[in-house]
């Protein structure tokens, strides 16, 4: 096996644009879990929604780019508000229910035939990123060095990738070490006290739900433009539940862990692939096939969440103490 290919395939998704959309939507849902206590099993909804809403702004509504972001982002905020006003007051096993339902129901929507015209149906919406590639201000070229080398539209996507990222990082840190933050804390540790202070209980979740959909809208919007596509089938179950994985790896009420989280998570993916794939190719496992290979990958990450959980709950970056509201 060439060990240097499967080292600078694995440390080249440190920079991926799809590890910057899992990071974004990871801070979005510790803003929903780890600082609030909201069991949000709907993530990808949310993604899901700010994608399609700046596509169709573009490709249907003839919006420019920035009116279209502008779009999305107010189509999360209509999706937290429909979904949060009945669902925020339910307990935490019924709300996770209903997330993960509502993001089930917006799937399968964009798939129906009547709205096909608008949302492309089962295939999607594609060719609405022209704009966005002609902001690029790199040059024709290749730039960086192996593991880091990319063309000048691979570098475009990942500077606006992780500029959002450090963007997003910095304001929900400054925002949790504001007297809102501490609130939204003690909401998560006990809300009834929370409530007994005067405060709105029901509005400190409310806004907690929309600033974290508004953070999955972005990297939803993200992952479109790396792709030039945005299909029904991206936004499924197993998105939110990669989400999940970063976050409890990296640290539930932390802002470093799901950055971290997500860069171990997909190196650990690609290696695993690559180990696994060069070990069938030579032989060495041979009740194996190739298109096996992903499926075991994430049965081997799968042990790995399971021993992590086990052993570290708060995963690498945080407090065991904040996670005793679980209990």
């Amino acid at each position: 096996m060439d060990w240097l290919s499967i080292i600078n395939l694995a440390l080249g998704e440190l920079l991926n644009p799809l590890t910057a959309v899992y990071v974004l939507a990871a801070l979005g849902l510790a803003v929903h879990f780890g600082f609030t206590g909201l069991l949000n099993f709907g993530q990808a909804a949310f993604a899901a929604v700010g994608a399609y809403g700046m596509a169709i702004s573009i490709l249907t509504f003839k919006l420019p780019l920035f009116g279209a972001i502008l779009v999305g982002i107010l189509a999360t905020v209509v999706f937290a508000l429909i979904l949060g006003i009945p669902t925020l007051r339910l307990r935490a096993d019924y709300l996770a229910i209903v997330t993960i339902a509502a993001s089930e129901v917006f799937r399968y929507f964009m798939t129906t035939i009547g709205f096909s015209d608008v949302t492309g149906g089962s295939t999607g919406l594609s060719a609405f990123n022209k704009e966005f590639e002609s902001l690029n201000p790199f040059p024709d070229g290749i730039y960086g060095f192996v593991p880091f080398e990319y063309r000048e539209e691979q570098l475009w996507v990942r500077v606006v990738g992780w500029s959002l990222v450090a963007v997003a990082a910095v304001f929900l840190w400054l925002l949790m070490r504001s007297p809102w933050g501490r609130v939204l804390k003690g909401i998560r540790e006990d809300e009834d006290a929370v409530r007994s202070l005067g405060k709105n209980v029901f509005s400190y979740k409310l806004q907690a739900l929309i600033i974290g959909g508004v953070l999955a809208g972005l990297g939803g919007m993200l992952f479109s433009f790396s792709l030039a596509n945005v299909q029904p089938q991206s936004w499924g179950t197993t998105f939110t539940f990669m989400i999940w994985t970063v976050l409890l790896l990296g640290g539930a009420a932390t802002i470093m862990g799901p950055i971290v989280g997500s860069m171990i998570f997909f190196v650990l993916l690609m290696l695993t692939q690559s180990i696994i794939g060069g070990l069938v190719d030579i032989g060495w496992l041979p009740f194996l096939t190739p298109p096996q290979v992903g499926q075991i990958r994430f049965l081997l990450i799968g042990l790995v969440l399971m021993l992590l959980v086990i052993f570290r709950p708060q995963g690498i970056f945080g407090n065991k103490k904040e996670l005793q509201f679980n209990g």
